[in-house]
């Protein structure tokens, strides 16, 4: 039997669609209106360049052309709305998906130990107790607050001392919780102190099937059709081994199906979708003419 297929200009479509990119760029841009939009993307990354505008400025204000950087920083600064960690890079994420983020804590605590012991930051694991106990009893500090006389790794981007990456590992994997940032340096506390104890991870082993399942469902729904790799990609902590493994399953489930999508060269590839996103996508008016 054959797939069924998503035309290119209707792929295009439904693609903008599910980014907020296919309405006519409008509406309120702060407070809950901002999380709003920041829950229907999924995330938001920063990004330290600033040419025109730093990228996450860019990416809010070409939704809402009343956003002005003022409101992402009152929304994660003040409003306890918002948490920082990673995706595929460093994001802005819905405090409300922070339960989905104890699976990436756990894997970061054994590949960041490796991976950084042998990018030449020796060192750093040493100073974990002192860092905690700092944070603990002055509260709230930056890389710049600690290390001072420790020598710096190789330079460039990673030039850090092995304070700072005690920070950041113990960030990375949940200990810390940054609580805003000084210009584009971070600011770290303890979780216990910033995230509501509801959130925190459960004391028993965790269970990867719950979070793989709610990773890459959340992903479809964001991108309309994907292959088993881009759902895996999209929030960037479910293997691809397990990303397949529920594209099989959830297929099993009825729950989504195989389509073909048309590339702009003419060419098809398969890919995932909702039952019935085919049919759904060519209801979708093109993009307002500003967009």
């Amino acid at each position: 039997m054959a797939l069924p297929r998503l035309e290119n200009a209707v792929a295009r479509r439904l693609f903008m669609d599910r980014h907020a990119l296919l309405e006519q760029p409008s509406g309120a841009s702060k407070g809950g209106d901002l999380l709003q939009l920041i829950s229907r993307l999924g995330f938001v990354q920063l990004d330290s360049i600033n040419t025109v505008a730093r990228a996450h400025d860019m990416i809010l204000y070409s939704r809402r052309p009343s956003y002005r950087a003022k409101h992402l920083t009152d929304l994660y600064h003040g409003g306890g709305a918002l948490f920082e960690h990673w995706t595929h890079d460093a994001a802005m994420i819905p405090l409300a998906f922070y339960p989905q983020w104890h699976l990436r804590f756990q894997r970061d605590e054994a590949l960041l130990r490796k991976r950084w012991r042998n990018w030449r930051r020796d060192g750093f694991e040493q100073q974990f107790d002192t860092v905690l106990t700092h944070i603990r009893d002055h509260g709230p500090v930056s890389s710049s607050d600690l290390g001072k006389g420790e020598k710096k790794s190789s330079g460039g981007w990673w030039d850090w001392h092995p304070s700072k990456t005690a920070l950041e590992y113990l960030w990375r994997t949940g200990a810390l919780t940054v609580v805003g940032r000084s210009g584009f340096q971070k600011r770290y506390d303890l979780t216990e102190r910033v995230i509501d104890e509801a959130l925190h991870a459960p004391a028993v082993p965790l269970d990867p099937a719950p979070t793989v399942d709610w990773l890459c469902s959340q992903a479809l729904d964001r991108l309309g059709f994907a292959t088993s790799g881009e759902l895996a990609a999209f929030w960037d902590t479910a293997s691809a081994t397990e990303a397949r493994q529920w594209c099989q399953q959830a297929k099993a489930r009825d729950e989504i199906e195989e389509i073909e999508v048309e590339a702009a060269d003419g060419s098809l590839r398969k890919c995932f979708a909702r039952p019935g996103t085919v049919d759904q996508a060519a209801e979708l008016a093109p993009a307002p003419g500003r967009m």
